[in-house]
């Protein structure tokens, strides 16, 4: 049995989706069943409850062989590391009362910081939560950034005409990714079920980009060869992501993980190699999905 956390998100579905194709029983955790529809249609077990609540997540990960951990953002919670700490604690005794002895996390770069990296520092807490579980084989995926966050800069470039929404220095170089090949590696993983202790991957994107980079791959795909990254100073940033609907925590969680990029702290400690880097470039996903998105909001 798979119980996939975080099951209707970027990662979560198409693990889900992965794991019952190729045969496997898959519970999948969720808010709500309608999210997951497709999912549980094809077989999947739904499990509707929070995953801030320890005494649901232990009858839900009940018979699990393997567990797709995962800290959901939550863009409305008043206290943002607090949230994070709460659903890692319910995830490490889930996963400990039930003795499962296998477990995939979705860790971010940036992990390997005990503090000051902001949106990253609930998945710092949760590493180390699991690899306090004395049984446990555990792989942490320290993913770049996604690819996919570029869709909350769409209403901003529509709106001005300018490629902006993170207070990232245009010549900071950064991995990023996209959301599939992470699934993919992901599940890949649970499939294989070959690790042992406690180990961490990266999963980097087919080469680190600078932002200034960034501009020049959108602007291509959108007939804007002009276009500029635009690097706003933090407090402009943090007043404008509490404006489009952040809470001041979460704002203050991206500013400080933004300054981590900035100093180069966030990069600390990686290597390139052919084991962490993955085949979807930003290109394709500028060409394929940006497009699409820009057309359509």
């Amino acid at each position: 049995m798979y119980v996939i956390t975080g099951a209707s998100g970027h990662t979560g579905t198409p693990i889900a989706r992965q794991l019952l194709e190729a045969g496997k029983p898959v519970r999948v955790i969720v808010r709500s069943a309608e999210h997951l529809k497709e999912l549980i249609d094809s077989g999947a077990q739904a499990a509707i409850g929070s995953l801030e609540d320890p005494d649901f997540l232990i009858e839900a990960f009940r018979g699990a062989t393997a567990v797709y951990a995962i800290i959901p953002p939550n863009f409305t919670t008043p206290d943002f590391t607090g949230y994070q700490k709460r659903v890692a604690d319910a995830l490490t005794a889930a996963i400990r009362v039930n003795q499962v002895p296998y477990a995939v996390s979705l860790s971010s770069f940036g992990a390997h910081l005990p503090d000051q990296n902001g949106v990253i520092q609930g998945m710092t807490y949760l590493e180390n939560q699991l690899n306090a579980v004395e049984d446990l084989r555990v792989v942490h995926l320290r993913a770049g950034f996604f690819f996919q966050n570029l869709f909350s800069s769409i209403g901003l470039l529509k709106a001005t005409g300018l490629l902006a929404g993170f207070p990232i220095e245009g010549d900071k170089p950064l991995a990023l990714v996209h959301t599939d090949d992470i699934a993919a590696v992901a599940a890949r993983q649970l499939l294989a079920l070959d690790f042992e202790g406690k180990t961490v991957r990266f999963v980097a994107g087919p080469r680190d980009l600078t932002f200034d980079e960034v501009a020049q791959i959108v602007g291509q795909a959108l007939g804007k060869p002009d276009l500029v990254w635009t690097a706003f100073p933090y407090d402009q940033a943090r007043a404008g992501m509490i404006q489009s609907g952040m809470t001041p925590s979460m704002a203050d969680n991206y500013v400080e993980f933004c300054q981590r990029v900035n100093d180069g702290g966030l990069m600390g400690g990686f290597e390139r190699n052919a084991d962490n880097t993955t085949p979807t470039t930003l290109e394709d996903f500028a060409r394929n999905e940006l497009v699409a998105a820009y057309q359509t909001n």
